[in-house]
């Protein structure tokens, strides 16, 4: 099992920004693997800015839960994400090594391939999320 902590990143619009690795193929979340004595924030805050450039707004984050699927990349392995809505502050774009990122409908997420995780349980959430709002 790896142990992961992952970003649910809406704009205005609802859509969700995704991000894919350099060498795969598969979209997804941010995030990743924690360091040793790392909350899950602290992770979440080092691994944005690592991937993306960029900061988790101030007290944004809201525990969306915990879920496991398939790892995307890594074929037998399972991922278990704790999962986290934030917003996010300052410019950003693809560092390290992420290839490209790309804003999602999680209505209509279209023909893009998108890792286990992402289709089964983020998408689905924002979509939740996004029902909730308009319901506001």
């Amino acid at each position: 099992m790896i142990d992961i902590v992952t970003a649910l990143i809406r704009d205005e619009r609802g859509h969700v920004l995704l991000v894919r690795k350099r060498g795969t193929v598969a979209l997804m979340q941010p995030g990743g693997k924690r360091e040793p004595g790392e909350s899950d924030l602290q992770s979440l805050e080092r691994e944005l800015h690592e991937e993306l450039g960029c900061r988790i707004a101030a007290e944004s984050a809201q525990a969306l839960g915990v879920f496991e699927a398939p790892a995307a990349n890594e074929p037998g392995q399972r991922v278990r994400a704790s999962v986290y809505g934030v917003r996010i502050s300052g410019p950003f774009g693809p560092r390290a090594e992420i290839a490209e990122h790309a804003w999602i409908d999680p209505h209509e997420p279209g023909d893009r391939v998108l890792a286990p995780l992402t289709r089964d349980v983020v998408l689905p959430l924002a979509r939740s999320l996004n029902e909730a709002a308009q319901a506001r």
